[in-house]
């Protein structure tokens, strides 16, 4: 149980740390004229991975925080996404964010993982949202989060994000 609620405690403070994060940056994006896509889809996005922590939280209790044999090969992974996001925000800098936002006349960020993935911070959500359930045996916290996280991600949020970089793209060309 130590070890639920230390990686519970973890991601709770790591959400509010993003947020915090996210806010200074919009802030610092739009004082610059940064704009804003898709933001309909927001608020589906903050209920989403709160039903998965409410989710979790009931379904290890329900499972009494039993650990799933080879548990310290999914928690290395787990903390390896750990990783891959602190990359994935150092290497955006003040352009992270959790909304989708474009700031013109700033070019696309094409360094750290951003050299080989187009999106490597939903890498790193997937990889949490079927990981951490899967150390405590919560497989059906696991297998509806993931799908549900990957239909938010594949028919809703990347095509809003790529649409938006294309347009910056876009407009980008025209202006040279």
């Amino acid at each position: 149980m130590l070890l639920f609620v230390l990686l519970y405690l973890w991601v709770i403070f790591q959400r509010c740390f993003e947020l915090w994060v996210a806010r200074k940056n919009e802030a610092w994006m739009r004082a610059r004229g940064g704009v804003e896509h898709g933001s309909e889809h927001f608020s589906w996005m903050v209920v989403l991975h709160s039903a998965f922590l409410v989710s979790l939280l009931f379904e290890a209790y329900y499972n009494q925080f039993v650990l799933m044999p080879g548990w310290p090969v999914l928690l290395i992974l787990f903390l390896g996404a750990q990783g891959l996001r602190a990359w994935v925000m150092g290497s955006l800098g003040r352009f992270w964010n959790l909304k989708v936002m474009v700031l013109p006349g700033e070019s696309i960020i094409q360094k750290g993982p951003y050299r080989w993935l187009k999106h490597p911070n939903y890498l790193v959500v997937m990889a949490e949202i079927l990981l951490l359930p899967l150390i405590f045996q919560a497989y059906v916290t696991a297998v509806v989060f993931t799908i549900a996280n990957a239909c938010m991600l594949f028919f809703v949020r990347i095509p809003v994000e790529e649409r938006a970089l294309n347009d910056y793209r876009s407009v980008e060309t025209r202006e040279k």
